[in-house]
């Protein structure tokens, strides 16, 4: 999916600056896409350009002038357009985190007990971040009244994707953490242990 898309999708929430489209991506848009200032800056100017977007100064007196950006009547037959189109390709995983994983039997074990750590207390943050997200959504609503009385519903929906996707990436945490805490108290195989059980094509152990 090209970046432009998120950035449309984005400004559907109204017209926006490129630091609060920034802040945004950093907090309600993090849970299915990121991208970093520059790179959104750089797409806003493409976008202006191809009239997706168009952009209005506002004048500022003790800061410097600022544009903000709104979908423009061919942005919006665009992000139509993007919708219509072929299904999304399935996501599929590239997680440095989990190579290390699948090395700690050679490895640093404790090194690789440090990244699963790490990435427990990033997806815990973040969790949070959704949680809050989510009540402020809700605003004292029920899920059922919100689906039923919301002008939107995908800023709902995309979040609960990523308050799913975080409450997965803290149980596997945990999983990893316990089983790696035994492994490096001897309680199960030393590194390199399991080099001599792995598993055939055929499901048979050797």
């Amino acid at each position: 999916m090209a970046l432009r898309n998120a950035v449309m999708a984005a400004l559907l929430e109204g017209e926006a600056s490129g630091w609060d489209l920034a802040k945004g991506f950093d907090s309600s848009v993090a849970n299915f896409w990121t991208a970093t200032p520059q790179q959104l800056y750089r797409e806003l100017e493409r976008m202006e350009r191809e009239g997706l977007v168009a952009a209005r100064v506002v004048q500022q007196e003790r800061r410097p002038n600022k544009r903000l950006f709104s979908l423009t009547e061919a942005g919006y037959a665009a992000l139509r357009d993007y919708t219509a189109a072929a299904p999304a390709r399935p996501t599929v995983i590239r997680d440095e985190l989990l190579v290390k994983v699948q090395s700690a039997d050679v490895g640093d074990i404790e090194g690789v007990r440090a990244a699963v750590e790490t990435q427990l207390e990033w997806s815990t943050a973040k969790l949070a971040r959704y949680e809050r997200g989510r009540a402020k959504l809700l605003d004292g609503r029920t899920e059922e009244e919100y689906f039923a009385r919301a002008r939107r519903v995908g800023p709902y929906l995309t979040l609960l994707r990523g308050i799913a996707f975080e409450r997965e990436n803290l149980q596997w945490c945990e999983t990893a953490l316990r089983v790696l805490r035994q492994r490096g108290a001897g309680t199960g195989a030393g590194p390199g242990g399991g080099r001599g059980d792995t598993v055939e094509a055929s499901g048979r152990r050797r």
